[in-house]
């Protein structure tokens, strides 16, 4: 019985960890990536070129997930390919393509949702924190732990895969999962909503009435912000981030073009006295 070593499979994850990109384009995407992380694999499980080169051909199709969860399928096609060394039945070219197309979607959505959309900004604004005053604590914390949860995590879910083979795909696809997805995925806007309340900053000086102050007898000046912040805290900022997505979610404004607009925005409100 054909098994696969420990030392192969810690080179087929590595491979996978520093070059699922490998020549990425927008044909292949992480095809050869994939392959490339794949082929020790391959080599000691079929002893003749022959056999290498025809078990490879099943990993040409077009792939592509997120990255860090995308580990997974590597795992359990690893775990596939050895069971059919070993003879196993209904495990073919077709099988083994069906399952990297019908995990590579939902996968990618599992991915973004989790770390992309909440795991990310979540490290990113306790490094913002960390890097006030010009300190360098942030930036490293950032690289440091985002490089170590990074590394742990695409190697347990890729031998967890390898481990699961086939099973796994109710796992990741069944009815739990999806609503797991789900539940992630509001969990994930409602941490960036508050961080975009902690982190992003508008106000307005703008002044639209004038009180008398029996206390001192003088005239004091009564604020737009003000005014707003008693009816609706921080009711400008949300203005702001709701124009962001909406420019970038509904009219496909690139995050650049964004950012340019709202400088000339801040440069402009400054001037007439409307933001400070």
């Amino acid at each position: 019985m054909k098994k696969i070593s420990q030392k192969t499979l810690n080179s087929s994850f590595w491979r996978w960890w520093f070059g699922n990109l490998t020549c990425f384009s927008q044909e292949h995407m992480q095809t050869f990536g994939y392959m490339w992380s794949m082929l020790p694999i391959i080599k000691e499980l079929y002893a003749t070129k022959e056999e290498q080169s025809k078990a490879m051909e099943a990993y040409y199709p077009f792939f592509n997930t997120e990255p860090q969860i995308g580990s997974i399928v590597v795992g359990i096609t690893a775990g596939l390919e050895e069971a059919r060394a070993n003879g196993a039945e209904g495990i073919d070219d077709e099988m083994i393509n069906g399952i990297r197309a019908g995990l590579m979607g939902p996968l990618a959505g599992i991915g973004d949702s989790l770390i992309v959309g909440t795991y990310i900004p979540i490290l990113l604004g306790i490094a913002l924190g960390f890097a006030e005053g010009g300190s360098p604590i942030g930036p490293l914390f950032y690289i440091v732990v985002w490089n170590a949860t990074s590394i742990w995590f695409q190697h347990f879910v890729y031998f967890k895969g390898y481990e699961l083979g086939g099973s796994a795909v109710e796992l990741l696809v069944g009815e739990k999962a999806t609503a797991f997805r789900e539940s992630v995925l509001v969990m994930g806007q409602v941490i960036v909503g508050a961080m975009a309340a902690s982190w992003v900053s508008i106000s307005t000086n703008l002044v639209i009435t004038r009180s008398y102050d029996q206390a001192t007898g003088k005239l004091t000046n009564v604020t737009l912000g003000e005014k707003l912040d008693g009816a609706f805290p921080k009711v400008l900022t949300m203005a702001f981030v709701l124009f962001a997505w909406w420019l970038m979610a509904k009219k496909n404004v690139t995050p650049v073009k964004v950012l340019l607009l709202f400088v000339v925005i801040g440069f402009v409100g400054s001037v007439i006295g409307f933001l400070g």
